[in-house]
């Protein structure tokens, strides 16, 4: 036998059952250490579950209370703590408020309202909307009140109580909010269509008339840049409260419907009249009321209006005064129109056209017509001008006077100008090749097209990929958009000089350029608006006026083309003057370019 079989041998059994207690009781510390810390960090991530819980709840609008069977607060949001006045010490506290809840018109603390509509576990929430809260005698607010139950461990799992109060007075806040113009705050455009019916209602029951006036003001936009983002703000923001000052009569609503627009609803109107000179008040107050540094700004609108009956259909009302903006907007500065039904009869409609465009290039629809120009002298064909004619599927040809507005708002003008200037270089090129005369070409160019920056650029490509000679083509601007903005104007012309390429001033005498601003544009011709010819066989003014502008051209270097020659008495009369080009229909109407060759072989 072993040694330590003979130590076995000399245990009793009182130490075996010693040496067993002390090993179970090592083994039941040791139990008792790893539950107890497996308790410790399942505390730790309740409270901190808890905490989350808590931070969601107190960045919530909505209050929330807890309380346990006792009726001891266990926990209150922010909200709750604010909504009900809570003291600072209210957890584990009895909870006891003075507010009062009003259900089916009978009213009870908000305490005994909890314990009659307490629910057990098997229970929905219970929900009451739209019931009045009283905090105190003067403070009434409408809320909806949520009840339902949750099992907290205190110690042992409890059925405690959960009160959620929305407070629907924010909610309304907030509602109003999306009615209002968030810079003057005055009724938005989503007012207006919840306020209309009740003006349309009013106007059939009366006899006089609805007008709804829409005013935008002139150039904010390029304003805007000029004096900063919240200078132009600030005369928003007064002439909104100026508008509101009309309110104090009865009769008459104010709106800030977009950016720069206004809608004014008048009701109980007499006249069409009444209703012109109402904006045309509006209209010279804006031009003093605002200064900036101590100078009056001078500010102007234009306006749209629609009136019920005289506008047509009612329900329509709306739409027509937006025309009617338009229109004035088309016309210029400080423009009052009013739509009548017979001026606003469309041969085309408009949304028809602006959504047929972006194909229409595609399909070939657009087609390049040449009116030629004559030398004076000996009525030679040595120019022409290129117009741009839309063969429609539905309309047939339009004329560019339609249609050339609608894609100069929707940008659309930049692509055409640009498949104008390909063709007239196309056709420029297959005369050359097949020996016609030589001729230059003009072309109508719009601002918008230059103000992309890169028109310069693109004519030089175009110009190199036809390897064709610069002066056979003459870009045309007209005299009104040419003075929008001079410097801009005069710097991309000079740039196109640069390349050889001509520039015509197109309609001139119709706008308000002055002799000097002529002598800074680089313009090699002049071409003179047909406005000033129509009469000039009998109006002795329109003669004194163009022979005064062939004889200016002509000091600074100019060549002048006479538009709108009608017949023989104007070629003879125009060509006295000295005049050295002539257009019109006395020669030809523009022509496609398979007739139009024909003049040149």
């Amino acid at each position: 036998m072993t040694r330590f079989q003979d130590i076995i041998a000399q245990i009793t059994r009182e130490e075996y059952a010693t040496m067993a207690i002390v090993l179970l009781s090592i083994l039941f510390v040791f139990y008792t250490y790893l539950l107890s810390r497996q308790q410790k960090k399942l505390k730790i991530t309740l409270e901190n579950n808890l905490k989350v819980f808590q931070k969601a709840f107190d960045l919530s609008d909505d209050a929330v209370l807890i309380l346990s069977p006792q009726n001891k607060v266990i926990y209150a949001s922010n909200a709750m703590v604010r909504l009900l006045d809570l003291k600072s010490d209210f957890l584990l506290k009895t909870f006891i408020s003075t507010a009062q809840i009003k259900v089916k018109k009978e009213w009870a603390g908000l305490n005994q309202f909890i314990q009659e509509h307490r629910i057990t576990s098997n229970n929905k929430v219970r929900t009451y909307p739209h019931i009045t809260l009283k905090i105190s005698a003067d403070d009434e607010i409408p809320v909806n009140v949520y009840l339902d139950t949750i099992v907290m461990e205190m110690p042992k799992g409890v059925l405690c109580d959960v009160i959620s109060i929305q407070d629907l007075s924010k909610a309304k806040e907030r509602s109003a909010a999306d009615f209002k113009h968030p810079l003057t705050h005055l009724p938005n455009q989503l007012q207006v269509y919840n306020d209309l019916p009740a003006f349309f209602s009013k106007a059939h029951l009366e006899k006089n008339k609805l007008a709804l006036m829409l005013m935008s003001l002139d150039n904010l936009s390029r304003l805007r840049s000029i004096i900063g983002d919240e200078q132009a703000n600030d005369i928003l923001k007064k002439f909104a409260t100026y508008l509101e000052t009309l309110t104090k009569n009865a009769n008459v609503s104010v709106y800030h419907t977009f950016d720069n627009h206004f809608l004014m609803t008048v009701t109980n109107l007499h006249s069409i009249d009444e209703a012109k000179i109402f904006i045309e008040n509006i209209q010279k107050k804006l031009a003093t009321f605002y200064k900036m540094d101590g100078v009056h700004l001078h500010l102007t609108a234009s306006a749209g209006i629609a009136i019920y009956p005289d506008s047509g259909n009612i329900r329509l009302l709306l739409d027509h005064a937006y025309k009617a903006l338009a229109q004035a907007e088309q016309e210029g500065d400080n423009n009052i129109t009013i739509f009548l039904p017979e001026k606003f009869t469309a041969a085309y409609d408009e949304l028809r056209l602006h959504s047929d465009m972006p194909g229409a290039l595609s399909r070939g629809e657009f087609e390049v017509y040449y009116q030629p120009i004559v030398r004076s002298k000996d009525q030679e064909v040595v120019a022409a001008e290129a117009l741009i004619r839309w063969k429609h599927p539905q309309y047939g040809m339009i004329p560019p006077d339609v249609f050339i507005s609608l894609m100069e708002k929707t940008g659309f003008i930049v692509k055409l100008g640009q498949f104008i200037l390909d063709e007239v270089l196309k056709q420029q090129k297959r005369w050359e090749l097949f020996n016609f005369k030589s001729i230059e070409v003009s072309i109508n160019v719009s601002m918008i097209e230059i103000n992309t920056g890169e028109f310069v650029q693109h004519v030089e490509k175009k110009l190199a990929e036809h390897q064709l000679d610069p002066e056979c083509i003459k870009f045309e601007i007209t005299e009104g958009i040419a003075m929008l903005n001079e410097a801009q104007t005069v710097k991309y012309f000079l740039a196109l000089k640069k390349l050889g390429v001509g520039i015509s001033l197109d309609d001139f005498g119709t706008g308000y350029t002055s002799f000097g601003y002529l002598k800074k544009f680089p313009a090699d011709i002049v071409k003179i608006d047909k406005s000033l010819v129509d009469y000039i066989l009998t109006n002795e003014e329109d003669q004194r006026i163009v022979k005064a502008i062939i004889e200016l051209a002509h000091t600074l270097g100019m060549k002048i083309v006479v538009e709108g020659i009608e017949n023989k008495q104007m070629v003879d009369m125009i060509t006295s003057y000295g005049c050295d080009y002539l257009q019109g229909y006395h020669f030809s109407k523009p022509l496609p370019v398979f007739e139009f060759q024909k003049l040149i072989r």
